[in-house]
């Protein structure tokens, strides 16, 4: 059994269910990496000069040229993965510009949004889960006032504005993200039947000497008797058969529990994250303030 992975995905862009590995992956692919411990993210890469430069610029396409130089996108026109990466923040900073949103918490907007994307391709397995935990508690540390664990940089609303933006936009598209970004992982299955003797191949070298030396045979008459060589023994195809269909029905069990396990995961993981979507696009509404009494 050999794994093999590959960084093609970038070329091409399809959607796709995320996979569900098995425990017989190396150890460098089975442990998912560990998420960052969430901090207070102002001005973490994107600084004040540099949105001031954004700032500046007058329309979307002078915006896209420089926040793709401050992000060190080298040519998004060839690199699909450039060109994706540049139209997710491209997008925020629209975004941020519509809230209205002041310089900081444009900063910060894009700082979560790019330690979300990092934790969502530090592996290549299913981690919807921990991203959307990650990514809650970063903006619970922008919500409050308590420092030095956390900062009341945005109000409430603006909070519930940013998350149901990123919900909307990047968890919507989870699984393509996922897809473009991280390599693929591919099992290489290989059979051996226990007690069989594998066929034995000859080069074709050999093969193509013996044809002539038979040819030869053939031609010339042949001056000594011929001996008759008693075959060897070989396995009865009945054992053989008996065998092969076994371990074919044995695998074909192990696949369809394979199939109904992976079937059940997902479902569950895709009913987890729609009831949290769901939860998330439900409009807010603020409590009803009762009324004081009067006192006379």
């Amino acid at each position: 059994m050999r794994w093999s992975t590959g960084d093609d995905r970038g070329d091409r862009m399809k959607t796709g269910l995320n996979r569900v590995i098995p425990d017989h992956l190396p150890e460098a692919l089975q442990r998912e990496p560990p998420l960052p411990q969430p901090r207070i993210c102002m001005w973490k890469y994107l600084d004040i000069h540099s949105m001031h430069r954004l700032e500046k610029t007058a329309n979307t396409e002078e915006m896209r040229e420089v926040l793709a130089e401050l992000l060190g996108l080298s040519c998004p026109e060839q690199s699909l993965r450039d060109a994706i990466t540049l139209d997710l923040f491209s997008h925020a900073l629209i975004f941020c510009r519509q809230q209205g949103f002041s310089l900081e918490q444009t900063s910060t907007a894009c700082a979560l949004l790019q330690d979300l994307h990092k934790a969502c391709v530090a592996t290549p397995l299913g981690n919807v889960e921990e991203c959307y935990r990650y990514f809650t508690s970063v903006l619970f540390r922008h919500g409050v006032r308590r420092p030095p664990f956390s900062i009341n940089l945005f109000r409430e609303e603006q909070l519930l504005a940013l998350a149901d933006y990123v919900v909307n936009t990047y968890f919507r598209h989870f699984k393509l993200y996922k897809y473009v970004f991280t390599p693929q992982v591919r099992l290489d299955l290989s059979l051996t039947y226990v007690g069989l003797q594998p066929p034995k191949l000859w080069p074709e070298d050999e093969t193509e000497k013996g044809g002539e030396e038979a040819e030869e045979q053939a031609v010339t008459p042949q001056e000594e008797p011929e001996t008759v060589v008693p075959p060897e023994p070989q396995p009865e195809p009945s054992q053989v058969s008996t065998l092969q269909a076994y371990i074919r029905t044995q695998m074909n069990k192990e696949l369809r529990q394979l199939q109904q396990l992976m079937e059940e995961r997902l479902q569950a993981s895709e009913e987890r994250l729609s009831s949290k979507l769901a939860t998330l696009e439900r409009p807010f509404q603020p409590p009803s303030s009762k009324g004081k009494n009067k006192t006379k």
